[in-house]
Order: structure tokens, then sequence, then C-alpha cells
């Protein structure tokens, strides 16, 4: 049975390549022979010249060399094997065997030196020998790079890490800490090696920071995890939150040791990241301060004022003491804002803020509750005097202008006070009376404050009273319109009339618009009434002009709820061909604030309104804060002076000058002038001569029914002064 041939390949499964370098040709037939029978790829060599031309043109694992041969020697051979293949193993084979041949070969790298002539068993021993040597130190060589790319792998990985990574001793030392600590904090990792992770801590975290570390139970499946603030190098404004996942680090796993910076070795006992969240925390305190805090005033909003509240009741329920709780209204803020602007109006409630925030004391709680409205908590108050003295100096504080860019304006306050527990034990309650305590004040005249009484209460009963009847009065049609006639001057014609609204109450009788449309006004039922109101008087109205009176308008007052619906247009276009009612003699009076509160809007809504022939009044013309620009760019077709000012007029006085103003500003724009509240022969003489034709008010009766209306279409007014 043949033998089994030795496995000399190595670890890339190649049988080692080795050259054969001797000028005997026998020899070299001899020797290659040999090798070749143990499976070795063997290339001759007849000569060293030949050799070395090999040497530069492959690449050999051994060379077996002669040292004798002409030209070129043994020793030329190794000293350009060693120049062009370092890693080539070298043995000779000759027949020299001085002390010094052999000593000269070894000196030049040469690894064993066998004698002629040879033993083949001793020559295959020496080379199997010196293959296996080269084939473990090449395995190393491969084995050490491997190590060398891995650990320059993972500490570029490390790194390069988004975290900061580190390791401690038993004590709490850095060991180890990457690179990204000097991007993210400014510290240099040698810095650091060497000091306790408390250093970087910061001084609020530091007892949390080191308890975690020290705390039972850390485990590889239970790592310590915490949020803290770390130091930023050199300044603490700049501190940052991290999330700090630490690992226990096992010694029998891992048994190495570091050298900080000292040159102390310190056994790693806990590795793990560092994990900057400080975008995360300052987004969830911005939401956090979002769902708690007005954002515009910076103010705490409703929801955190009721809880600070609720918290205060609790404790001066348990402590035995009073607190109070202040509804503040701005007054004139809505004329402010509806003639500046929303931007102004901005601006002034953010400077109303600081001056209300300086008359504060600590621990009061003032809050925005919602639009111009204020609500202040002052906890732990001794008597009604504490609170009377906060007040009076919130309406001082107020009184001094503001300035808006340009513009100075005055606001002031009133306040609505309710004291815990007399005035209510839970917050619902307190919140509730001090604001109807806040109309007491807004109705006596505004700009002061008034404590909550139990007779107050009685009008808020009556109040809601009220709201409920006016619910019910439009599912039952208790609201009638009424028409006061607009007459010509010159002819004592009736040339329009005015729909007025009146709610016959089944208890009260007949009730006028003060008692009743403020209250719509709030409670949003006015947009329902107006239409209810606008219904009608197309109705009566369009019956009257098909019988013949052609011409006669009818003017209807809008909401500015109405007005400022989107479908606005289309809703009252709507309403008027439904009831088959010629749009050109509808006129709807509108105030000046209203246009001024959304000009652009408005104007358009108007335009598209008088394109269908609708005609444009501006009601009280002269007591709004709007500029007369607005005339010219707007489809306006009447102004109507206001009573105030028709009222000023005496044979002579002085007050008739704003009523010859707005006439003669009219004539000039080419505008029609309706003059309201004429109640004397002396006023409409006076009218008559500045050229106003058309007038309204008592002289000519006040709004009747439309039964009685209808009988006076066709005959002269029954009171009346001669052209």
């Amino acid at each position: 049975m043949k033998p089994a041939q030795p496995d000399h390949s190595f670890s890339n499964g190649a049988a080692p390549r080795i050259l054969v370098v001797d000028d005997e040709p026998r020899l070299l037939a001899s020797l290659a022979s040999l090798l070749r029978s143990q499976q070795y790829q063997v290339t001759e060599a007849e000569s060293g010249r030949r050799a070395c031309q090999l040497i530069d043109s492959e690449t050999f694992d051994l060379a077996l060399l002669d040292l004798r041969m002409p030209e070129v020697d043994g020793f030329d051979v190794m000293n350009r094997m060693a120049t062009s293949q370092p890693e080539c193993g070298v043995v000779v084979v000759s027949g020299e065997s001085s002390f010094t041949s052999v000593s000269r070969a070894l000196r030049r790298g040469a690894l064993d030196y066998i004698r002629k002539p040879f033993d083949p068993d001793e020559l295959l021993a020496t080379v199997e020998g010196v293959v296996g040597k080269q084939s473990l130190l090449r395995s190393h060589e491969r084995i050490q790079m491997r190590l060398e790319k891995s650990e320059a792998l993972h500490r570029y990985i490390v790194n390069s890490s988004p975290d900061i990574v580190f390791m401690l001793d038993e004590a709490g030392h850095f060991c180890f800490v990457n690179s990204k600590i000097e991007t993210m904090l400014g510290y240099h990792p040698q810095e650091l090696c060497g000091r306790h992770f408390r250093h970087i801590l910061d001084d609020r975290d530091v007892t949390r920071g080191t308890y975690a570390l020290n705390g039972p139970n850390i485990t590889a499946d239970n790592p310590r995890t915490l949020e803290v603030r770390l130091k930023t190098r050199g300044s603490r404004r700049a501190n940052r939150h991290f999330e700090i996942t630490a690992f226990p680090i096992d010694p029998e796993t891992w048994p190495h040791t570091h050298s900080d910076s000292r040159g102390k070795n310190r056994e790693a006992r806990y590795y793990g990241t560092a994990r900057d969240v400080t975008e995360r925390k300052e987004a969830e305190a911005f939401i956090n301060f979002q769902a708690y805090h007005d954002l515009l005033t910076r103010l705490p909003n409703r929801a955190l004022f009721k809880d600070r509240l609720e918290l205060a009741i609790t404790h001066a329920r348990r402590s035995s003491q009073k607190l109070a709780v202040m509804f503040l209204d701005l007054d004139r803020f809505k004329v402010i804002n509806d003639t500046l602007g929303h931007a102004m109006g901005d601006r002034l409630l953010q400077a109303v803020t600081q001056r209300l925030e300086r008359c504060l004391r600590k621990g009061d709680t003032l809050s925005r509750f919602g639009g111009d409205e204020f609500t202040l908590l002052l906890p732990s108050i001794h008597s009604h005097e504490d609170a009377r003295q906060i007040a009076r100096k919130l309406i001082k504080a107020l009184r001094a202008p503001f300035e808006l860019g340009e513009h100075e304006v005055f606001v002031g306050v009133s306040i609505g006070i309710s004291i815990f527990p007399e005035a209510g034990a839970d917050m619902d309650q307190l919140i509730q009376n001090a604001d109807i305590a806040m109309y007491h004040v807004k109705a006596r005249g505004k700009d002061g404050y008034r404590f909550f009484s139990e007779s107050m209460s009685i009008d808020t009963a009556h109040r809601l009273s009220l709201e409920r009847d006016l619910r019910l009065a439009l599912e039952r049609d208790e609201l009638k319109v009424f028409y006061q006639p607009q007459v010509c001057s010159t002819s004592n014609r009736v040339v329009g009339l005015e729909a007025l609204v009146r709610w016959q109450h089944p208890e009260r009788g007949l009730l006028y618009p003060r008692d009743f449309l403020p209250l719509a006004e709030e409670t949003k039922l006015i947009a329902r009434l107006s239409e209810r109101v606008l219904d009608q008087a197309c109705h009566d109205v369009g019956n009257w002009i098909r019988s013949g009176h052609d011409d006669l308008r009818l003017a209807v007052n809008l909401s500015p709820m109405q007005v400022e619906h989107p479908r606005f247009v289309d809703t009252l276009m709507e309403q008027v061909r439904a009831h088959g009612f010629p749009p050109e003699n509808l006129e709807i009076e509108i105030t000046e604030n209203l246009i001024m509160n959304d000009l652009e809007q408005i104007s358009q809504k108007l335009r598209e309104l008088a394109d269908f022939g609708v005609r444009i009044a501006i009601d009280d013309f002269g007591t709004g804060y709007s500029s007369l620009n607005y005339i010219h760019r707007l489809p306006i077709h009447t102004l109507k002076v206001d009573q105030s000012f028709v009222k000023a007029i005496r044979s002579g006085e002085d007050g008739a000058c704003i009523v010859n103003a707005i006439i003669a500003m009219a004539h000039g724009l080419k505008l029609e002038i309706v003059a309201e509240g004429v109640e004397t022969s002396e006023q409409l003489a006076y009218l008559k001569n500045l050229g106003c034709h058309q007038v309204q008010g008592f002289f000519y009766g006040p709004a009747r029914p439309a039964g009685v209306i209808e009988k006076t279409l066709d005959q002269l007014p029954a009171k009346a002064v001669s052209c």
C-alpha cells in the first residue's frame, strides 16, 4: 500500500513554491525530483544569474541554494532574495563546510545549512520543518494583521459613534472615553482619563449620578439608565442633557487595564454610552410650556391657573386662610384692536402684561384667561384690604399711556374680586363670581374694581332667565319688526323704512333692542335674530313695493357676526331672492368699526353686494375711529348722521358744527345723507338749510308695526313742517 503524502499546503490551500539553485545539472535534477515527489512546486535554476532573474519575476516560499557557483554565487543570490522577497526562507545546500562559510550564510539570513552530499530524508525533514515554520509565521502575521484591522475598525466605530462611549473603574474614574466628548462637551479624552466622572456632572445632578452608579442590581441584563446634565467646558449656561446607560464589566471576561494621564493603571469595571437628548428635552419643555402657557404673553393659561387655584384652595382650607381671585378685563381694548389692527393689539397685550407683573407679589399667579381677559390669584391674604391694595396698584399701573409705534393709546381695566371662602368654596365658583363682579364694574362706567356680593348673583340669575326666554322667543315667533320712516324733508313723503326689531315678551311686555340685543350678541343668537328680521322685512316691504311704491327703500342693520361670516354675501342674496325682493331697493347699514376691523375682506364683500345693486350705508357716522380714506375705496351710497350730533343742534349753538362738516363732506363726495333722531321743527329746519333732504326720528313718529305703516305710505306724515 502506497504511503500517504504529507500535506505541505499553506492555509490558503496552495502547495509551497520552492526555488532550487545549483550549477551541477545532475544534482539539480535529483534535488528537484526529490522535492516534487513530496508535492512541492519546484522551479529549477542552473546558475546564480538565472536564480536572480526568477527572483525578480516570480514569488517563492523557500529557496534551496548552493553557495559555490561561477559569476553569481549563493551569497549574491541571498542578497537579491533579501531585497526582493524578504519573506522567502533560505536553506543552504553546499559542499562548503568551513565555519566561515556556514557562519556567513546564517548571518545573511539562511534558516538552515545542509552539507553535500546530503541525506534525502534529512533534507526532506529540514525542508518540511522550515516550510512549517514559515507557514506558522505567515499565519501569525495574518492573524496579527486582522487583529490590527479589527482594532482599527472598532476604534473607528467607537470614535465615530454619535454617542459618548466611556469606561470607568470601580471608583468611577474614567479609564477610557471616545473622542466624541471633545465635539460635544469640549473635553479632550486624555484630559479626563483618571478623573472621576462627577467632574463633568452638573452640580444639581452630582448626588443622583453617583448614587445611580453605586446602586444595587446593576447587571448586563439590567443596566443603569438615567438622564443627567453634563457640563460643557468653560460654560455652565451651555450644559446639555444626556441619557446615560452603564453596564458592569466582568473582570474574568475583560481583565484589561488602562493607563491614565498620570501613568496609573486602572481596571475597567463599567462601560456605557451617553446620548445627547438636549433637543428632545427642549422639545418636551416647549410642548409642556405650550400646554400650560399663553404663547403671546408667556403667562400661565387657563388650565395652569385652575391647577394652581385648586392647590391654593386646598392649602387655604387646611390652614384656615383667605385667598383672592381677580378677574380683569381691559377697557377700550377692542377699539384699539379694531382701529390699529391685531398686530398692535398683540403688542398692547404684551405691554399690559409687563406692567401687571410688576405689581404682583412673589407667589401670585397672573394668567391670560382669553382675549383681553386676565385672572389673578392672590394666595394667603389677611383681609379684603390686601386685595384692594393690589387692585388699586393694577388700575394705576395701566392708566399711563402706552406707546405703540407712532401711536399713544390709553386703556383701563375693570376688576372683579372674589374672596375665599366668603365668595365661593371651590374653584369654579370663585372664578365665576369674580367674573360677575367685573361685569358690574363695566356697567358702572369701567376702570375700577368691585368685590363680589350675594346681591350680584340675583342679576346673574335674571340674565340667565332672559337668555332662556330669548331662545324661546326665536322658536315662538315673539320677535316683531317695526318700521321707522325715512322722510324726504322737502316733500314730506316716505322714501325709506328702517327695520327695527321689538320683542313682545309674554310677561314683561314690549322690549326694545337695548334690552336684549347686547345679550343676543354675547350669546351668539344675533345672527339668527337678524336673519328673522330680514326675512320679515323683505316680505312686508316687498309687498308694498309690488303694490305701487316702486322707489320705497328698505334699510336694515346687520350685526358684525353676520358680515364677517365667509358666506355672508351668498346668504344675504339667497334671502333676498327667496322673497323676490329687488336688490336695488335694499340698503344695508354697517358701522365704521366693522369696516376697519378687516378692511380688505369687508371691502370685497361690499363690492360684491354693490354689483348686485344693494346700497351700502354707514350707520352712526362720525362716532368711529377710522380714517375717512375708506370712503373713496368702498361702494358707499349713504352716510347716517348719528342722533347724538343732531341733538346738539340748537339755534345758533356751536354744537351744530359737526353736522355742518358731515353734510358738507357728503355733498362733496356725492353721497346721500340721512339724519337720525330728528325730534323738533328747529332741528328739521336747520338740516333742510344745510341741504340734508332725508331725516328720521320722533318728529315723524316712532317705529310702528307693519299694519300702521302700510296705512300712511300714501299720505303725508301727520306731523310735518312746510317746505
